[in-house]
């Protein structure tokens, strides 16, 4: 199993977001402070790299900058305020949502505003390039952006490469100062995410090679090896609707009514066949005309940089889990112009702007120490406008675990971490003959290989191969729905004020007992294309899942459940919830899988492995809440705790 996260290749140990006093963090920089009399200082814009000892010396003034200014609104305080009261089910303004209409009139930047910043931008020397409700663009040389932000521009090293930067914090005169939220693209390290699925990318076909179980233990590995005392079951073939409408209560609900969003970057050609194959071929509602759209731009971008075929699979998986769960929703997937940030925001500001969806499914996203303060205000500006008109977003929560064995550092992943976003974290799903819910392990995974002689399992139970991200930030405030749930030990592991925990919820996300996908592949002579199935797992299939569900409790509810993180936690300790360990039977827990060396066929051989579940690098799924499921997994009747009363 080889990983194919993208990774959001951005920059830096971000600073801690500021806080409104006694609510949620508010995701923008800290309150501006003076240079001088006649600027204002936009912390969070000078990257935590750009260091003296790294400094190579100034960048050209003639060398190109492309950057956003990205602007602040009316009432930037207020829209945080307004978030928080409305996703509160203690706050009298609970529900009470704005239409994006009313929301941009309300909170958005005035036309006397946005005239004023181009008027400066302009005046400094700089082209403006487009206008948007949240942004400015503009490109122009070093020598006038840098008297427009008032900062040198130098080289700096960062690893084996050199990139511009801010040598010091960028600021803006100071009658702009409520004006300007932040400013991204003055330093061009690359701002790239990663789409979490954890198998390779379906350029070329990929297929299980078996022998499957129907369900979970429905076929005994009783030629191999024992694991644990006993014979292991074969991992599933890939769990389908049904099995996971059963695992998590979707009783007779099935989304109808409801409009949920996914965003990836690119699209897939085949999407619509390959989603209507699949539903047909495994059990599924069939998708009705208009059922189904695709929000796109007008041209890709970073396509080789960004492995855009990659990004396919992702967004089949996306379209065929939350049809799977919620068959009567309205999907629409809004595709990015790459995997940069600046275009994935464009993405989500488009849902946003256009109130595309009432619930936002994102499976991709980058460690945390590469968000730099001036992207997570970006973002937590989006999420937040979201929040007033009553749109959730949720993000996959990473498949490194603690990011130790990727990324050398522990930490959770973002936008995951952001304090206005359902962070969603993954488990090991069992589920038994005649879809019964059996059990969910916290999902980590430790491999080890059939030996030689075929008799034991080498160095048994191997290594740490993936598993569910999570874990405590060290950049954003621990929110108020967080405290009096969260362990102390996990909250105040990084500061003693408490800093935001990941994940919040959970679902199946375990590639060993993961979900059959259906996709349009290459044969690997790359002649011809055709639909096959294989099993996938990774969090951005505990994404999907946990977006088809909460369409299933808006239907129960009858009204937008909008951010929902507020209302998750009010439920924690309920009935509503599996609360998921990692030894849920008492004894330990394993798979045998066998795979196809080439991963299409037995012509290069045969790879048989045991998969132990539970193993979760540093992190553990235990009683309560925790730092791998969150409050854990929906049960029957969280669905029905929706509906008002």
């Amino acid at each position: 199993m080889r990983s194919n996260r993208a990774k959001v290749r951005a920059v830096s140990v971000a600073a801690t977001l500021p806080m409104l006093a006694g609510a949620l963090a508010l995701g923008i920089p800290a309150a501006h402070a003076a240079d001088h009399p006649l600027r204002d200082l936009l912390a969070g814009t000078r990257p935590a790299w750009a260091t003296a000892k790294a400094d190579k010396g100034a960048t050209s003034d003639g060398a190109r900058v492309s950057a956003r200014v990205y602007l602040a609104g009316k009432d930037a305080a207020g829209l945080a305020a307004y978030a928080k009261a409305v996703s509160d089910p203690d706050s009298a303004s609970y529900g009470k949502y704005l239409t994006a209409k009313q929301a941009q009139a309300r909170f958005g930047a005035t036309k006397a505003q946005v005239a004023t910043v181009k008027s400066w931008l302009t005046a400094a020397g700089l082209k403006v390039t487009g206008v948007t409700r949240h942004y400015v663009s503009v490109t122009g040389d070093v020598a006038a952006a840098e008297k427009a932000f008032g900062t040198q521009l130098h080289n700096f090293a960062k690893g084996s490469k050199t990139y511009r930067a801010p040598a010091s914090a960028a600021s803006v005169p100071q009658g702009l100062a409520d004006a300007v939220l932040t400013v991204t693209g003055l330093d061009n390290a690359p701002h790239m995410a990663t789409h979490d699925d954890q198998l390779p990318p379906p350029d070329t076909v990929f297929r299980n090679a078996g022998p499957f179980s129907s369900y979970y233990g429905s076929k005994t590995a009783s030629t191999l090896p024992s694991a644990y005392g006993k014979k292991i079951p074969y991992a599933v073939k890939g769990y389908t609707g049904k099995q996971l409408r059963a695992a998590y209560g979707a009783g007779t609900r099935t989304g109808k009514g409801v409009r949920v969003a996914i965003t990836d970057a690119y699209a897939s050609p085949t999407i619509a066949y390959d989603a209507g194959t699949y539903a047909k071929r495994n059990g599924d509602a069939a998708w009705k005309t208009g059922q189904l759209h695709q929000s796109l731009p007008a041209t890709y971008t970073n396509t080789e940089d960004c492995g855009a075929s990659g990004w396919y699979g992702e967004e089949t998986l996306d379209v065929e889990a939350v049809h799977a769960v919620a068959p009567a929703a309205d999907v629409t997937y809004v595709g990015a112009a790459s995997c940069t940030d600046g275009d994935l925001l464009d993405a989500l500001g488009k849902v946003v702007d256009n109130h595309l969806a009432d619930i936002v499914s994102n499976s991709w996203g980058e460690v945390e120490a590469v968000q730099t303060p001036d992207l997570a205000a970006a973002y937590d500006q989006v999420f937040q406008l979201g929040a007033v008109e009553g749109i959730g977003f949720y993000f996959s929560s990473g498949d490194d675990g603690d990011e130790v064995a990727s990324s050398g550092t522990k930490q959770v992943d973002s936008p995951a971490n952001s304090a206005w976003v359902t962070a969603v974290g993954g488990t090991s799903l069992a589920v038994g003959k005649n879809d019964t819910y059996l059990w969910e392990t916290g999902w980590g995974t430790d491999k080890a290989v059939l030996s030689a002689d075929g008799k034991s399992w080498t160095d048994f139970p191997g290594a740490f191969t993936s598993g569910a991200g999570g874990g405590t930030s060290r950049t954003v405030a621990e929110p108020d729905y967080q405290q009096g749930v969260v362990p102390d030990a996990l909250a105040k592991a990084n500061s003693a004020n408490g800093n935001r925990v990941v994940p919040d919820i959970a679902a199946i996300a375990d590639p060993n007992t993961g979900f059959l996908v259906g996709q349009t592949q290459s044969s690997p002579d790359g002649k011809k294309q055709a639909y096959s199935e294989y099993r996938i797992g990774g969090t951005s299939l505990a994404a999907p899942t946990i977006a088809a569900v909460q369409a299933l409790a808006q239907e129960a509810r009858g009204k937008a459940i909008g951010f929902a993180n507020p209302a998750i936690y009010a439920k924690y300790g309920s009935k509503v919830y599996h609360d998921v360990t990692d030894n849920p039977t008492g004894k330990g827990l394993a798979v045998a899988r066998v795979d196809f060396v080439n991963g299409y066929d037995a012509t290069g051989g045969l790879a048989t492995s045991v998969r132990s579940l539970g193993k979760d690098s540093s992190l553990s799924a235990v009683k309560g809440y925790d730092d791998v499921t969150g409050v854990g997994t929906p049960a029957s009747g969280y669905v029905e705790s929706y509906r008002r009363r």
